[in-house]
């Protein structure tokens, strides 16, 4: 065959589902009959396991721990009081499913392929029963949401409630998630000999392990990664530590640096190398390749020493600490300080404080995916409201006074179910595959411990009863406003994220007395922020002026291609002064980066799951 002809020839169609079946001859049949009774003997163990874990360690839970039922109540009298809204949404399941079985029962009848990427297997358009599982569940899930929204005479809050838990019914009955309904998983099992069986029910065990008889899914591959070897290896040392925080001063890049350092406050929910995973992707050494003086503050995951830690001490054992620490270690006056998720709302609050005490050392604020103003913050204000919060403080207290990494790991998982969980069941135990290395899960499996006041002030005062926004938080004793914060400042939010809603964060924005920029990403809240230049990806938004909306601003924006930080940049340096040479690092440390703090709870979780 020619080089041509060979180069012109296209793969062959993966066989269908019933080609493959009646491919199969005795041998593998046989083959196939034995791997399945390993596989048997397999569950039956994975079983033994979930319920010996269950009588072991009884835990008795409420029924409806959120209050969810009573939200579905109230659209349930809604509904019984305005019948028409309900006729409709039947009239239009009914047409749907005579379709779907139309379809089915017809000859060669050629059905366009989902952009829905659970359904992606040619098997979901080809083969006409699962043609018509996907349809009936999508008609089902229509049907569903239309009636929440239908609903009239009901609260923000019970609508928001009862859709999110209703998706999260959703998503989970999805034919999909489940073997025999999906053609992607009976397929590898007829193509593997049952052997992908095997491997995703002992992949399953090990999860349960790991999680200590709780399963606790695995996204990736967590033992080939060393912090401080092929991660967070960006050069710097501890300058400061003291109970609450380590403060990192990182290695200068170029000859000159800009004379004001930046100060950048991570969030404490996880760790602060994400800001640095790999070399070509970490902030850090990009902003370190731009001249500027590059430190960040690494949390300590709460023990026995700061479970009791409050808000306050947050601020002042974190901010105020982090201020004098950098300011003394780069021999300066003033600094640039950043923001990120929980860490921003930190800043924003102390920002305002040193505005009441005419403290202005911190002469510019950047945030990432950050939010003060907590009026639209989306699904996480699930978890916010009365039921919720006793439930957490019941979790607190199970937990000797901490909120568990884990549990908040959980928490925003949930929030994208069919990305981060359902994704897994499928890949890890239907198909049998193994995780692949990947830094930001990896990263995102590192959970920290956060103190119980300090949840529980975030969730009840900052988030349910919104009290920064409305200028009735307080701040070391005192009452604080977000007006009273003048100095110039560059807020970032991502389009799809779905933490922090970009319109929330534009509220934000807004709520500042001094400048304020706003800039908008592609993608989420990681993604959408740790977004080097050089990978090309997706692209941003920008707009001068603050409109009233977010949706008034975006329709005014001008789209760009690729990362925001430049744009990010052409800002900072305005702001960070004259050129002068680089500092070194002082002789008296600490350690080196990424320091001790960062440690300590990987290495506890390595320990547990023998890693």
């Amino acid at each position: 065959m020619s080089t041509k002809s060979a180069n012109s020839t296209k793969a062959s169609p993966s066989p269908s589902l019933a080609e493959l079946i009646a491919s199969q001859d005795p041998a593998k049949l046989q083959a196939l009959l034995s791997t399945m009774a390993a596989a048997n003997q397999e569950s039956q163990a994975l079983l033994s396991d979930v319920l010996g874990n269950a009588i072991a360690k009884p835990q008795a839970k409420p029924a409806d721990p959120f209050a969810a039922i009573q939200s579905f109540q109230k659209i349930g009298q809604s509904l019984a009081t305005d019948p028409m809204v309900l006729m409709k949404a039947n009239s239009e399941l009914w047409q749907g499913m005579m379709t779907a079985w139309m379809e089915m029962t017809a000859q060669n009848t050629a059905r366009a392929k989902s952009k829905d990427r659970r359904f992606s297997d040619p098997e979901w358009s080809s083969n006409p029963v699962f043609g018509v599982l996907q349809k009936s569940y999508e008609l089902n899930a229509k049907w569903m949401m239309t009636l929440i929204d239908g609903a009239q005479g009901v609260s923000e809050s019970d609508r928001r409630k009862a859709k999110f838990f209703a998706q999260q019914s959703i998503d989970a009955s999805a034919p999909t998630n489940f073997f025999a309904t999906n053609p992607q998983a009976l397929k590898k099992m007829i193509e593997t000999g049952g052997q992908s069986v095997l491997d995703g029910l002992k992949q399953a065990r090990a999860d349960l392990r790991k999680g200590n008889g709780k399963l606790t899914i695995s996204q990736t591959d967590e033992s080939v990664f060393r912090l401080g070897e092929n991660i967070a290896t960006a050069e710097g040392k501890v300058v400061f530590r003291n109970e609450l925080i380590e403060l990192i001063q990182y290695e200068a890049s170029t000859q000159t640096v800009y004379k004001r350092p930046l100060l950048i406050f991570p969030p404490w929910i996880n760790k602060f190398y994400i800001l640095d995973l790999r070399e070509e992707n970490s902030m850090i050494r990009w902003l370190r390749d731009k001249g500027y003086s590059v430190f960040v503050v690494s949390w300590r995951s709460a023990d026995d020493v700061t479970k009791d830690f409050t808000w306050d001490d947050y601020v002042q054992h974190g901010a105020y600490a982090a201020v004098e620490a950098t300011l003394e270690a780069a021999n300066a006056k003033t600094l640039n300080a950043v923001g990120y998720c929980i860490g921003g709302t930190m800043l924003t609050s102390a920002l305002a404080h040193m505005a009441r005490h005419g403290d202005t050392r911190i002469k510019s604020a950047s945030y990432f995916a950050s939010q003060m103003d907590f009026e639209e913050a989306g699904d996480l204000l699930v978890f916010t409201d009365e039921h919720a919060i006793t439930e957490i403080d019941m979790l607190v207290a199970q937990n000797d006074g901490v909120m568990p990494g884990e549990s908040m790991g959980e928490t925003f998982n949930w929030l994208r179910p069919v990305d981060l969980v359902w994704r897994y069941v499928i890949d890890n135990y239907m198909l049998g595959k193994k995780p692949r290395p990947f830094d930001l899960l990896y990263w995102n499996a590192d959970q920290t411990n956060i103190p119980g006041p300090t949840h529980r002030t975030y969730l009840k005062d900052l988030y349910a009863d919104n009290a920064l926004a409305k200028g009735k938080f307080k701040v070391l004793g005192e009452r604080v406003d977000v007006k009273d914060i003048e100095i110039p400042v560059h807020v970032q939010a991502s389009r799809d994220d779905h933490i922090c809603p970009y319109s929330s964060v534009y509220k934000t924005a807004k709520s500042f007395g001094g400048p304020a920029r706003f800039v908008l990403s592609g993608s989420g809240h990681i993604a959408g922020v740790v977004n080097h230049p050089d990978a090309n990806k997706y692209q941003h938004w920008v707009n001068k002026e603050l409109a009233d909306t977010a949706d008034d601003w975006l329709a005014e924006a001008e789209e760009h291609a690729g990362s925001w930080w430049p744009t990010w940049d052409k800002w900072l340096k305005k702001k960070s002064g004259k050129k002068i040479p680089a500092r070194t690092l002082p002789e008296k440390d600490f350690g080196n980066a990424p320091g001790a703090y960062v440690r300590r709870r990987m290495e506890q979780i390595r320990e547990e799951r023998g890693l």
